[in-house]
């Protein structure tokens, strides 16, 4: 299927229930839908009606408008077009299978850049997902030039920030596969997750989580936060246990472990934790309470931005730089957060699903029991 626009969204599948081609067959399972999603149903609607209300203002934005469409479902179509990495699939390499591959990037120990150790419709994937992220923020401000409805530009600008933690996610997924303090079967579901948004550009699990990342980073920005201290992070807290139940159960039970603690500092003040523990000393030695963001440039010395906007691309470029540092320290065995805020969340949220899975799996079978023993007595 190349371009595959019917499709809106595509179940999470159990790791094993993931065969090959001829595995899937003899087990009775149907096939496994290999396309893109270009546009999910939600954002084929947004276009709809960005589209109709443009027609209306202003005919002759149509054509660029259209034309950055169809150039999407080109792309994708050309991508579709690459092996599937839900089949197996004779290479000049030898037979890849969805678990050769998953096998493959549980046991890597390759460090840096692995791109090149990616597959062909990964890596070209990451490209559509950033050309339909940059299309759908054109599309934003085609809309804003219009004077469009603000409802329809605010949902199309949640659609551009959803696509970008698919970006981080991806990230996200190849740090946590790779951690071996994770037991080998979320590891697994892990790998499982990443082979589906390599090859779908979507996924179900970022869909639920980007909306509590994003309310936590709106939150973040809003805060001014006293470098020295952590009133930053107690104001922080506190606005959690108002905000998504799984963010404030996450915030309960796992700040206490001092690498979330970290990450958190990292995440809320924007800086690395050495240059924070570097501040808290500066700062101890002189006798300064605190400090606010404008004056941390000047005490460390360095050009620091630690006043960012709620603009995606501030959040992306600040969460690359926790993930470096973290994946630096980590290589060197150096102390400090070795995950970011991000990893550590995700991790929690994917755990909580595979134990709720377990356990709908057992009260399932128990039910099944109790019936079948009523039959039988």
């Amino acid at each position: 299927m190349a371009d595959n626009e019917s499709q809106t969204e595509f179940t999470s599948v159990d790791i094993n229930e993931f065969f090959d081609s001829k595995e899937q067959s003899s087990s009775g399972y149907g096939p496994i839908d290999t396309g893109i999603v270009v546009f999910t149903e939600n954002q084929r609607k947004l276009i709809k009606s960005l589209r109709l209300q443009i027609s209306v203002s202003n005919n002759a934005q149509l054509e660029p408008f259209n034309k950055r469409v169809e150039d999407l479902k080109k792309l994708a179509s050309a991508i579709a077009a690459f092996p599937s990495l839900l089949e197996r699939a004779n290479l000049t390499g030898g037979t890849r299978t969805p678990t050769s591959l998953i096998d493959s990037l549980i046991n890597s120990n390759r460090e840096g850049d692995t791109t090149l150790q990616l597959p062909s419709k990964a890596t070209l994937g990451k490209g559509f997902l950033v050309a339909k992220l940059h299309t759908f923020s054109s599309l934003e401000k085609i809309g804003q030039a219009e004077n469009v409805d603000k409802k329809l530009l605010s949902a199309i600008h949640d659609e551009t920030i959803s696509m970008m933690f698919l970006l981080l996610a991806e990230d996200v997924y190849l740090n946590l596969i790779r951690d071996t303090s994770l037991p080998m079967q979320s590891r697994r579901q892990l790998a499982l997750s990443l082979l589906l948004l390599w090859e779908h550009r979507a996924d179900q699990n970022i869909s639920d989580i980007s909306p509590v990342l994003q309310s936590v980073w709106k939150a973040r920005t809003r805060l001014a936060p006293a470098f020295g201290t952590m009133m930053g992070t107690s104001e922080l807290i506190m606005i959690s246990f108002q905000m998504d139940d799984v963010w404030a159960e996450f915030i309960k039970t796992k700040l206490g472990d001092s690498g979330v603690n970290q990450a958190m500092e990292e995440f809320l003040f924007g800086i690395s934790s050495e240059q924070i523990n570097k501040l808290k000393n500066m700062l101890r030695e002189r006798g300064i309470a605190a400090i606010g963001r404008d004056e941390v440039a000047t005490f460390l010395g360095t050009d620091v931005k630690t006043n960012v906007s709620e603009d995606y691309r501030d959040f992306f470029q600040q969460y690359s730089l926790r993930r470096d540092n973290a994946r630096a320290r980590k290589r060197l065995n150096l102390p400090g957060p070795h995950k970011t805020l991000e990893d550590y969340f995700i991790a929690f949220v994917m755990e909580k699903n595979r134990e709720k899975q377990e356990n709908d799996i057992v009260a399932k079978n128990v039910k099944e029991d109790v019936s079948s023993a009523v039959v039988n007595a």
